[in-house]
């Protein structure tokens, strides 16, 4: 089973063993996601970068035994009607760009 086909219970007991990192999760979400996008059209913007370095920061968290959110390494999306900081937000609509 792939990582994108597992629960997130099933992602944090994989991260918590050793078994996969949180990269290796963001990674295999962000190659489905680019894979699938052009033909979905389900995302008004992917931050692969952003996504990338958060997931960069919980491994070294966990590496170094400190404490982690209860999702932290779990890929989420946001849906473009709320706000989050440094990205813009335009309810996918080109009169709100």
């Amino acid at each position: 089973m792939s990582l994108i086909e597992r629960t997130a219970a099933e992602l944090l007991a994989l991260q918590a063993s050793g078994t996969a990192s949180a990269a290796e999760v963001t990674d295999a979400f962000l190659a489905a996601i680019r894979e699938r996008e052009p033909t979905l059209k389900a995302f008004t913007l992917v931050d692969e970068e952003s996504a990338r370095k958060q997931a960069a920061a919980v491994d070294a968290r966990r590496k170094a035994g400190q404490p982690l959110g209860k999702l932290a390494g779990v890929p989420v999306a946001v849906k473009d009607v709320l706000c989050t900081r440094g990205v813009r937000t335009t309810c996918s609509s080109k009169i709100l760009e």
